[in-house]
C-alpha cells in the first residue's frame, strides 16, 4: 500500500486503519471529488480513477508529482536543507511562478506548518503558522511508487457536481467533504463554512442521490449530526464511525468521537 504523501486536515488514514470502511464487492473505477490526502485512493490503488478537488495548488502539486517526480524530490531536498523558521515564513509570503517550485513550496509548506492544516484568508493567501514538525523528507518517501499510481487517474481541479455526474453503473464514489452542519457551528467547522455551506451540503445530496439512481456504489463520510443524517436518510444507509479526536490542540484533551457514514448500492 502506498502511503499519502501530505497530512490534510479531515483525511482519512484513521478510516482505512480502522475496518470500519464498506467497500463494493467490485468496481471498474473510482471517483473521489474531494481528492485533499489522498489516503483512500492509495489504500485501494484502483486500475482507473477519477481525482478532483477546487483546491488548484493541491491538483497542481499532485499532477506534478505523477509527471515529474524525480524533480519534486530534488527540490524537496533543498528545502529540507534550509529549513528554519524564518525560511518556512519567507517562503509562504510569495509564489513562484515555476509550476515544478509551485508544487514544491506546496509540499513542503503542507509538511511544516501547523497540523497539515490548508488554510487561506479572504485574499486567498495561505497563512498556517510553522508548526513542531521539522521533517520535510521521510525515510520511506517513494516518489516515484505514488507517481506510477498516479498514472492511472485523471485530475481535475473542479468543483465535486461534475466530477460525480460521471458516475455511473460499475463505478465506485468515494465522497468526504467538508463538515459543515445546519447550526451548531464549532471554530473548525465555521472556517470550513466559509468554503463549504450548508446550501452545499444539500448540492452534494442532490448529486450523490443522482449518482445512486444511474448506479453507482456511494460512500459518504460526514458530520454525525442530525441534520446530516436526515439529509440522507431516504438514499443512503447509515452507520456511525468511530475515531479519536485530532482537533484539540494537547493530545491529552482528545477523546473519541463518531462520524457519520452513508452508503448505497453496495
Amino acid at each position: 500500500m502506498t502511503e499519502p504523501f501530505l497530512k490534510w486536515a479531515g483525511g482519512k488514514r484513521w478510516l482505512v486503519n480502522s475496518d470500519q470502511l464498506p467497500l463494493p464487492a467490485s468496481y471498474d473505477r473510482y471517483i473521489e471529488p474531494f481528492l485533499g490526502g489522498g489516503a483512500i485512493f492509495f489504500h485501494l490503488a484502483p486500475a482507473r480513477a477519477i481525482l478532483s478537488d477546487v483546491n488548484a495548488e493541491l491538483i497542481h502539486l499532485y499532477t506534478v508529482l505523477r509527471d515529474s517526480p524525480r524533480e519534486l524530490m530534488e527540490l524537496m531536498q533543498r528545502h529540507h536543507a534550509q529549513h528554519s523558521r524564518s525560511y518556512y515564513y519567507d517562503l509562504r509570503s510569495r509564489v513562484p511562478e515555476d509550476g515544478l517550485d509551485r508544487a514544491a513550496r506546496t509540499m513542503y509548506l503542507n509538511r511544516t506548518c501547523w497540523n497539515g492544516l490548508y488554510r487561506v484568508n479572504l485574499k486567498g493567501v495561505f497563512n498556517v503558522p510553522i508548526g513542531t514538525k521539522s521533517t520535510v523528507i521521510f525515510d520511506n518517501e517513494d516518489f516515484e511508487g505514488i507517481s506510477r499510481r498516479l498514472q492511472r487517474a485523471e485530475l481535475v481541479c473542479c468543483d465535486f457536481e461534475p466530477t460525480i455526474a460521471h458516475a455511473r453503473q460499475g463505478d465506485f464514489v468515494f465522497v468526504d467533504p467538508p463538515y459543515t452542519v445546519r447550526h451548531n457551528l464549532n471554530g473548525f467547522i465555521k472556517y470550513n463554512e466559509t468554503l463549504f455551506g450548508w446550501e452545499d451540503q444539500i448540492r452534494l445530496r442532490d448529486a450523490v442521490a443522482s449518482a445512486i439512481d444511474r448506479g453507482a456504489a456511494v460512500v459518504v463520510t460526514n458530520a454525525d449530526h442530525e441534520s446530516v443524517r436526515e439529509l440522507y436518510a431516504e438514499i443512503c444507509e447509515y452507520r456511525p464511525v468511530s475515531r479519536v479526536s485530532v482537533l484539540a490542540s494537547e493530545p491529552g484533551r482528545r477523546g473519541k468521537t463518531t462520524e457519520a457514514l452513508f452508503s448505497a448500492n453496495l
